[in-house]
């Protein structure tokens, strides 16, 4: 067997030779930037940064460039990092031709954006705003603004702040409710599908803390939830967003395609 310090060297050496590789193929040609940035198993920020470039024969081609760790999550912190990046490449951001980010704040804020900060030094870096996010974020709204599917929403952040009804707890589940995000819809849609599937553990669950738990809020708490699902709006309701999120799952996937 080969010991973890030669299989991290062996590794360190393939990711150097496959970078310059890709800064070779793109060789004095201009680019774009794709960025996102998320919280690691450890709960450390970290962005990941994408080249969105033309090679010599013509043909659109995106190459991972790296995984810069960042300090905070804010517009100058993610452009120091990037600029570290691309620096530690031989690139400068006046190459850069386009943005592709999130829709949050600190990517997109006219004034101290991430997309603002990188415009001052490169003008012809035109953002655009990931068309999958925008699904997202308009499902959220349109959600938020609907007196029946809000609830239902509501319920599933309620409930999956309870660790014992994510693990499902003493039921042996090989299914579990996933941590939905407003941003990551498709996240949502795994998260009702799964749901749906485990309906009578759920229940079961709440019945047991409704009579067990010792704290009067959590026992309030699971008596309401569990009133919740026992009417036919919130299981009409759950089938239904269920098959709408089937639909925009399915074109989400499609708009994060290469091709």
């Amino acid at each position: 067997m080969t010991s973890p310090s030669i299989q991290k060297d062996i590794i360190k050496i393939a990711a150097l030779k496959t970078t310059k590789t890709i800064i070779n193929d793109l060789g004095d040609e201009l680019f774009s930037i794709l960025a996102d940035e998320s919280r690691d198993i450890s709960n450390k920020e970290k962005m990941i940064v994408i080249l969105h470039y033309v090679n010599k024969y013509g043909s659109i081609v995106e190459r991972f460039s790296g995984i810069a760790h960042v300090k905070t999550t804010t517009s100058i912190s993610l452009k120091t990092s990037i600029n570290d990046l691309l620096c530690k490449h031989g690139f400068t951001t006046s190459r850069i031709r386009g943005q592709g980010y999130d829709g949050a704040r600190n990517m997109q804020g006219d004034i101290y954006g991430l997309k603002s900060l990188i415009l001052r030094e490169s003008p012809c870096a035109f953002y655009v705003h990931c068309f999958a996010h925008q699904l997202q974020l308009t499902l959220v709204a349109i959600a938020k603004a609907h007196l029946q599917v809000c609830p239902l929403f509501s319920f599933v952040r309620d409930t999956l702040e309870n660790g014992e009804i994510i693990s499902g707890k003493g039921l042996n589940q090989e299914t579990s409710l996933k941590r939905p995000a407003d941003t990551r819809w498709s996240s949502h849609y795994a998260t009702l599908v799964n749901l749906i599937l485990m309906y009578s553990s759920v229940t079961g669950v709440l019945e047991m803390l409704k009579e067990e738990v010792s704290a009067q809020d959590a026992r309030a708490k699971a008596n309401g939830l569990l009133f919740l699902m026992d009417k036919f709006d919130f299981a009409l309701t759950l089938h239904f967003m269920k098959n709408v999120l089937d639909i925009s799952n399915e074109l989400s996937q499609s708009l994060q395609k290469k091709d």
